[in-house]
């Protein structure tokens, strides 16, 4: 199992250049709105969930894979649940989201110190670009990678060799993964990237050592300790 801060990991932490930041559960706590719209588009697929934390098991995952996961859904029925939750998401549920604390801060100083910061989301893209603009963090990301709106790209692995693709005179050892669920770490994992996990959002420190990450944090002042203070 790893540590907090892997001290013998962090003793070279200046190498990375490029981080990729997942964006539900580790930059901003979307829980209201997503659960709620996931509730909606339950309600118009003729299922009453009126405990909204048990939903929450739809925070960080492609949609397609939690609707078939968690509620037997066929394909057809999928993709209508999908088509019924973005209805009410682009109206308000992305709006229904805060930022966690010190995440401005953090990315305010990861750019003064010359790193690229790129969001690596399952979200779609347009989705996640209006996010961060309502936060106004937008300004911090060189660049903006979530799912396509006709439901490709949408696993962590191909987003992030999709943004690897893109800073292709890189190396491997330049980048690193954060993210909040075992999705983000597998996806790293797959790609052969380093990745932090963060406890503070949506994965359990269970579900985030077992997916074998190089680091565990949980704070998001830890994730400065590793990137900054290293």
């Amino acid at each position: 199992m790893r540590k907090a801060i892997d001290t013998e990991r962090t003793l070279n932490m200046d190498k990375y250049k490029i981080i990729l930041f997942d964006l539900d559960g580790t930059l901003s706590d979307p829980k209201i709105g997503i659960t709620k719209s996931v509730q909606y588009a339950l309600q118009k697929m003729g299922i009453d969930e009126p405990n909204i934390d048990k939903l929450e098991c739809f925070i960080g995952p492609p949609l397609q894979v939690s609707f078939a996961e968690y509620y037997d859904f066929d394909e057809e029925s999928t993709q209508k649940a999908i088509h019924f939750y973005r209805d009410r998401f682009k109206d308000k549920g992305m709006f229904e989201n805060e930022l966690y604390s010190d995440i401005p801060l953090l990315l305010k100083s990861l750019k003064e110190q010359q790193y690229i910061l790129v969001v690596a989301t399952s979200k779609p893209t347009v989705f996640s670009e209006q996010i961060l603009k309502y936060f106004n963090i937008d300004q911090y990301f060189e660049l903006v990678v979530g799912s396509n709106l006709d439901g490709t790209r949408t696993s962590k692995t191909e987003i992030i060799q999709y943004i690897l693709d893109k800073y292709n005179k890189h190396r491997l050892d330049d980048f690193i993964m954060i993210g909040d669920r075992k999705h983000d770490i597998i996806g790293a994992n797959n790609i052969g990237i380093d990745s932090i996990g963060v406890t503070y959002g949506y994965g359990s420190f269970q579900e985030l050592s077992d997916s074998n990450p190089t680091h565990i944090v949980n704070s998001v002042n830890e994730i400065k300790d590793i990137l900054l203070f290293s």
